[in-house]
């Protein structure tokens, strides 16, 4: 199977995203692959300290029984569309809707995938403007958001991977922030999260709406993640709001 992924480059985001517009991935490669399970032979990683919607991102997948790692574009394309032209508004699927929503319902069932990262970014609205905030786990760690994943064919049958990221309502320590979050799987939801079955719908969407989070860290960053092209660890520096 030939698969073509679209390139980084990013469209302005609108429709129904409603949080997790940007975040990191920069852990070191042989720990992710120790830690969620895959062979990382012939994968080109780079580390990404500002990851936007539309770039190509490290998933995690099961395809045909065999479990992958491979670079997905943000923002997922439905089987049946016609183009790529809604996919920037795909970036996020909310997990109480995901049963019922056309564009996600089967691949809730059949494509669910680990979405690799180490912090995100978002935005909390302040009088004096919206500021960035970094948000990790407190252990530093590298985790896994819940995903799903589509394939695309293109008009020239060429098929392109895409995936969502999950968002819930957000746990008491992020609502000051924003009032949802990624859903930020454990070990043990990864292992269910990934089984190969389709599962049971209502069982897998109690699992996404658990409330279940390890303790996380934030603290404000420059506004220099605002901008995309700006990627690297100065991203990273702890504004000194005192």
């Amino acid at each position: 199977m030939v698969v073509l992924y679209l390139n980084g480059h990013v469209h302005g985001t609108k429709g129904n995203i409603d949080v997790c517009g940007r975040f990191s991935l920069f852990a070191d490669l042989t720990d992710l692959e120790e830690h969620f399970d895959f062979a990382s032979v012939g994968l080109a990683y780079t580390p990404n300290y500002n990851i936007a919607p539309t770039q190509n991102i490290l998933t995690v997948f099961n395809d045909r029984g065999s479990r992958q790692a491979g670079y997905m574009h943000w923002g997922l394309i439905p089987p049946w569309s016609k183009n790529t032209a809604f996919a920037s508004r795909m970036i996020n699927a909310r997990a109480e809707t995901l049963a019922e929503k056309p564009s996600f319902r089967t691949a809730f069932r059949q494509r669910r995938c680990l979405i690799l990262a180490d912090g995100f970014y978002e935005w909390q609205r302040r009088d004096t403007g919206k500021r960035p905030m970094r948000i990790e786990l407190a252990t530093k760690e590298a985790f896994a958001f819940a995903g799903i994943w589509e394939t695309w064919k293109n008009p020239e049958s060429n098929r392109i991977r895409s995936c969502a990221i999950i968002t819930a309502p957000a746990h008491a320590s992020i609502k000051p922030i924003h009032d949802r979050m990624p859903v930020i799987l454990d070990r043990e939801r990864e292992r269910l999260w990934m089984s190969p079955e389709p599962g049971n719908p209502e069982h897998l969407r109690s699992m996404l709406l658990s409330g279940r989070v390890a303790p996380l860290e934030t603290y404000e960053v420059a506004p220099l993640v605002n901008v995309p092209l700006n990627n690297g660890p100065e991203l990273l520096r702890r504004l000194d709001t005192s």
